[in-house]
């Protein structure tokens, strides 16, 4: 590729002439661009036939058809797009890059510039008719995008129109996103916003783009927005308006009423749900992306060192459970990570929003946790936490991970240039501990707060303010030989550790054996001042 430096030299000499090198190669490109039959766009006009392809300046960057004429004033003015060269927009072959998949890279591996986000995306669409399969694709020829995405693509190009003619910098996709990001960082209201838009338009030239208010921003992304769902819940925490439950006024639980007033019908409180699905089927629209959603599978493992929780047991074992899914490297592995927070800097106004995040560990570990992968799937508010109930709000989301993991949705992958049925499970779930008992339903308060020994830790209750403590119970995990269990000096006062305590790992039917006959323990009218609990509470289980 080196000989096509000339695309990024002097173009203009001295005497603002076209440079003689630059001219004769860019004539060479223009007939290569239009002796492509498969790349041209024909129109006919007053009678004749207007041949166009696509506009590789730094303005249209590939998106604009235009004929010879104006490509030539736009080349010639504004210069080639960044990193163009491979014209595989005009039919050249793509050659792929020998560069190991799980190597990490800052920019794109096919020549197509550092474009990010829905940019990235834009390329990408235009790729998929111009590009032969590349030698991963698992299938022996290229398949047609599905019309969901083809739909998708075409909106993005529609909205990513320069913000003015001959604009260079922006688009009005990038102008409203920035607007929007800057909106939500800042805590600016509407009514500022709105005021701020319109001094921005009279500062730009005629013919300008940019949206005068919030309502005309929304719009303008909306389509390409991902999809939410507005789910009424009962003030108490006891059940969602859902589904068959969606039409009922009043909890079947508490009998509270569903709403602040019957006029207005103002509902007590909402949950604000996220569809999983939708958001990992846009990951593989751009083929960066889709590259690396197989990183767990391609990268090189070294023998006795753990990078990346492919490498772990856990992943091992659900592959050896779970064959068929396994066999396909672009299903996905999720995690699940939680915890509430008061939004309100004080804490005379309580106000509780419970955040619940979905982590893609398909990606390499320098991308998993970036918070642009890392993907909100559940917010939860309200004036209190929902503590136990937290399993009431997780029903979206359960539901649909349940339906992604034993069905499939037909997805398009952008790099392989194929449709597959992505498959989900969600491997594990991350949380600090209160979090974990709120997660798992199992109360991690008291002697019985581990999880591992439960009534075989030795824990014990002070004597004075009767709180749990552990002193000493954690000498019977050594090894039978180990110093300290016959160490009678620093531990409890002239006492030898005997007792060889063996970690379980109980499988889940094991555990479902040991509580399926146990009742909720907060059975009934949530936040009653009495709860009921069952026998052996606190003494046996938790």
């Amino acid at each position: 590729m080196s000989n096509r430096d000339w695309m990024y030299e002097r173009r203009i000499t001295d005497d603002n002439f076209l440079h003689p090198k630059f001219h004769s190669h860019f004539m060479s490109f223009l007939d290569f661009a239009f002796a492509n039959q498969n790349d041209i766009e024909r129109n006919i006009v007053n009678g004749k036939e207007v041949l166009k392809v696509r506009c590789p300046c730094s303005k249209c960057n590939n998106i604009r058809y235009k004929k010879r004429s104006s490509v030539a004033v736009d080349i010639m003015s504004n210069g080639f797009m960044p990193e163009y060269y491979i014209w595989f927009a005009h039919g050249e072959s793509f050659q792929v890059s020998s560069q190991h998949v799980g190597q990490s890279s800052n920019s794109v591996d096919y020549g197509c510039g550092e474009y990010n986000g829905y940019n990235q995306m834009i390329m990408d669409s235009m790729y998929q008719n111009h590009v032969p399969n590349p030698p991963e694709s698992t299938s022996s020829e290229p398949q047609d995008i599905n019309p969901t995405v083809r739909a998708f693509y075409r909106m993005l190009e529609d909205v990513n129109d320069p913000l003015w003619d001959r604009c260079r910098k922006y688009t009005k996709l990038q102008v409203a996103t920035r607007f929007l990001n800057w909106k939500s960082d800042s805590n600016v209201p509407n009514s500022t916003y709105n005021k701020v838009l319109p001094i921005f338009k009279d500062m730009l030239p005629d013919g300008e783009k940019l949206p005068a208010n919030f309502y005309e921003t929304k719009k303008l992304l909306k389509p390409i927005a991902l999809p939410k769902e507005k789910i009424h819940a009962c003030k108490n925490h006891c059940m969602l308006f859902y589904k068959e439950d969606s039409g009922l006024e009043h909890c079947r639980v508490c009998g509270e009423y569903r709403y602040k007033n019957s006029q207005r019908k103002v509902p007590n409180l909402v949950l604000t749900y996220m569809l999983v699905g939708v958001r990992l089927q846009r990951l593989f629209y751009s083929k960066e992306m889709a590259k690396r959603m197989t990183w767990h599978s391609d990268h090189q493992s070294e023998q006795g060192k753990m990078v990346h929780p492919s490498d772990g047991q856990a992943w091992e074992h659900f592959d050896a459970t779970f064959p068929d899914f396994a066999q396909e490297t672009r299903n996905v592995r999720l995690g699940l990570c939680t915890d509430g927070f008061n939004p309100n800097s004080s804490s005379s106004t309580p106000h509780s929003c419970y955040p619940v995040f979905i982590t893609v560990y398909n990606l390499p570990h320098w991308l998993a946790l970036k918070d642009s992968y890392v993907k909100l799937a559940l917010v939860i508010l309200g004036k209190k936490s929902p503590k136990q109930n937290l399993d009431v709000f997780l029903q979206p989301l359960i539901e649909e991970l349940k339906m992604l993991f034993h069905s499939s949705i037909e997805t398009y992958d952008a790099y392989r240039r194929n449709n597959f049925q992505m498959r989900v499970v969600l491997l594990w779930t991350i949380s600090d501990f209160p979090a974990y008992a709120m997660l798992s339903g199992r109360s991690t308060h008291g002697i019985l707060a581990c999880l591992y020994c439960i009534d075989q830790s030795g824990s014990f209750q002070l004597n004075y303010g009767s709180k749990p403590c552990w002193f000493d119970c954690h000498r019977k995990h050594l090894p039978i030989k180990h110093s300290f269990r016959k160490d009678v000096n620093n531990f409890w006062a002239n006492k030898k550790e005997t007792v060889v305590r063996l970690i379980l790992n109980p499988s889940g039917d094991e555990i479902w054996e040991q509580v399926h006959y146990l009742p909720t323990v907060y059975e009934g009218v949530p936040f009653r001042p009495k709860n009921e609990k069952p026998p052996g509470f606190g003494v046996t289980h938790n």
